[in-house]
C-alpha cells in the first residue's frame, strides 16, 4: 500500500519533489563548495583510519572498510579528490533537475554509507532515510522533473535497440 502510494500517487510525487529538492540542494552545495574551495580528502581518510568506528567493546566494527581506505583509497587519493566533489555536485544536479533521479539517489546513498562507515554521523542518517524513500519511489520521484521526458526516451531507445538485436 505504501509502496503503491510512493510509486504511483500524484500527491506523493509532489511530496517527493520537495524531498528531492532538499537533498539535491544539500548535495549540490556540498560538492560545489569542494570544487570551488579546494578539496583534499587525505586528512579525512587518515582520520578515519586512525580513529575507526568502534563497538562498545572497543574493537573495530568495520575493519574491512578501514582496510579499503588504507590499501586503496589513500594510495589513490587523487582519484578520490576528483570523484568526491564531482560526485556530490552531479548527484545534487540530478536530484535538483529530477534527471536520472534513481541513479543519482543510488550513488548518493553509496556516498552517504561511505561517509557513515568512516565514522561521520552528521546528517547522514537523515539523508539515508530520505534517500531510501526517493529510491523506493523510483520514477515518481522525478515525475515533476526532467525524468518525465528522459525516462520514456531511454525506454523507447532501449526497446528500439533490443528489437534490432533480435531481428
Amino acid at each position: 500500500m505504501l509502496n503503491n502510494f510512493l510509486r504511483e500517487n500524484k500527491i506523493s510525487a509532489a511530496i517527493l519533489t520537495i524531498i528531492r529538492l532538499y537533498l539535491g540542494y544539500a548535495w549540490f552545495t556540498a560538492g560545489f563548495h569542494k570544487l570551488t574551495g579546494g578539496f583534499d580528502a587525505s586528512g579525512f581518510l587518515k582520520g578515519a583510519i586512525v580513529k575507526p568506528v568502534t563497538g562498545p567493546d572497543g574493537n573495530m566494527v568495520y575493519s574491512w572498510y578501514v582496510n579499503f581506505l588504507e590499501s586503496f583509497a589513500l594510495p589513490n587519493i587523487d582519484v578520490f579528490n576528483f570523484i568526491v566533489p564531482w560526485g556530490e555536485t552531479l548527484i545534487g544536479l540530478g536530484l535538483l533537475l529530477g534527471c536520472l533521479t534513481t541513479a543519482a539517489m543510488f550513488f548518493g546513498l553509496v556516498m552517504n554509507f561511505s561517509f557513515f562507515l568512516a565514522g561521520t554521523v552528521s546528517h547522514n542518517p537523515t539523508d539515508i532515510f530520505l534517500g531510501f524513500i526517493i529510491l523506493t519511489a523510483g520514477y515518481n520521484a522525478g515525475k515533476f522533473g526532467l525524468d518525465y521526458w528522459v525516462v520514456p526516451f531511454i525506454n523507447k531507445t532501449v526497446r528500439k535497440y533490443k528489437a534490432k538485436a533480435t531481428a
